[in-house]
Parts: C-alpha cells; structure tokens; sequence
C-alpha cells in the first residue's frame, strides 16, 4: 500500500493539482482570517474554519476527480487490477493520499491559531473540535469523490458528479421542513450533516457523530471496492 500512496502523491505534486489545490485553501483562508479574526480584533478562528468548509465542498471534486478515473482513461487500472496487491490496499492507498494533501492544506488554521495565541487567549478545545470536524467531513467528501471517480474515465464528470453528491448530502438537512411525516423527517434529520457536524465544531465528540462520519467514509470506500471488483471480473 505504501507504493500506491507514494505513486499517488508523486502524481498530485508532479502536476499543478496538489499545489493548486495547497494554494488556493492557503490563500482563502488567509483572507478569511484577515476579514474576519484580524480585521474584527478577535481571536476566534470559528469564522475561519466555517468559511473553509464552504471552500473544500467546490475543491474537494478537484482533488479526487482523477484518484481512479485517470487510472481508467489510461487503461493502466489494468495493471493495478491484475497484480496482486489487494484492491482494499489501492483504494486506501489512494484515499491516504488524497487525505495526505487534504491535512497538509488545512493544517494551516493551526499555525493561525498558534500565531494568534501569543497575543490574545486562544480556546484550544474549539480550535481543536472545528479541525477535526474539518478533517471528518473533508475525509467523507474524499470518500464519496473516489467512489463517483471509479464510477467514470472523465475527470470533469467525477468532478461534477461529487459536487453534485456533496450538495446532495447537505440538502438533506432542509428536507425535514417540507416533509409532511413526522416519522420520515425524523429519520432524515438523523442522517443530517450539519446536525452532526456543528456539536464536533464545538469541542463535542460524541461517539455517534464520529460514527457517522466514520460510516459515510467506510461505505464509500466499500462501494468503490465493488466497482473495482465488478471490472476486475467482467
């Protein structure tokens, strides 16, 4: 597994993608914390981490478009389907690699956090709550953008389809408002991202909300295992 985390990261940053993607949430985030902790004289980075997951939902489909499509346009998904590693190692392989990146971009909000605490008080345990809340939902997205990926050889559609899906997701929360059934919106409102998120962003760690997250990531990866076991057979 360890050579397929190396190949995929050596393909993110041989291309502009892994640094564009690195640069673009720098840079974005650079300007959150201006307008909203230095520009307002605060040290609350919340602003900052609220605003970023606005910005992975649109970059996300860019960072997992090509982790299984590119395999499939260049027939080399072939190679990787007949040698004899085992296809849970190449889907995590990949999915590592894909997170690899993802932590090494919005690991920026805790150098913010540091340089913010020598001036002025810092609340670690929302720091903290809202990284990891960043990381389980960027982690879920990465998951759900490999499987749509394995799905088609187009990276434009891969890209298009997880945006697709990722707004999908978060529409769920406003269907309990125009569901008439009290026991359906019930439901539905447990598979809600934000119902799940928020307390995590607060410092909360609930076993049940890191298991829904955890369960998004691990169904996904599953289906994507299904799709490359269908095709190895077929």
């Amino acid at each position: 597994m360890s050579a397929i985390i190396k190949r995929e990261l050596y393909a993110y940053f041989s291309s502009p993608v892994g640094f564009i993607y690195i640069g673009v949430v720098y840079f974005l985030s650079g300007i959150f914390l201006v307008m909203g902790a230095i520009g307002s004289g605060s040290a609350d980075l919340r602003p900052v981490f609220s605003s970023l997951l606005t910005v992975i939902m649109f970059l996300t489909p860019i960072l997992t478009m090509r982790l299984m499509s590119e395999d499939r346009r260049r027939r080399t998904d072939q190679l990787l389907l007949t040698s004899p590693v085992a296809l849970g190692a190449i889907i995590f392989g990949k999915f590592i690699a894909a997170g690899i990146v993802y932590i090494l971009a919005i690991s920026v909000t805790l150098i913010y956090a540091a340089v913010l605490s020598f001036f002025a008080s810092i609340d670690w345990a929302i720091i903290l709550g809202n990284y990891i809340a960043l990381v389980l939902a960027g982690f879920a997205f990465i998951s759900i953008g490999q499987f749509i990926s394995s799905l088609t050889e187009s990276q434009v559609v891969a890209a298009i389809g997880t945006f697709a899906a990722i707004l999908g997701i978060l529409f769920l929360d406003a269907l309990p408002l125009i569901i008439p059934d009290p026991l359906l919106a019930s439901i539905i409102k447990e598979l809600s991202f934000t119902m799940r998120f928020t307390p995590i962003t607060s410092g909360i760690l609930s076993i049940s909300n890191l298991f829904f997250f955890i369960s998004i990531l691990a169904i996904f990866l599953f289906l994507t295992t299904r799709v490359l076991e269908k095709r190895r057979w077929s």
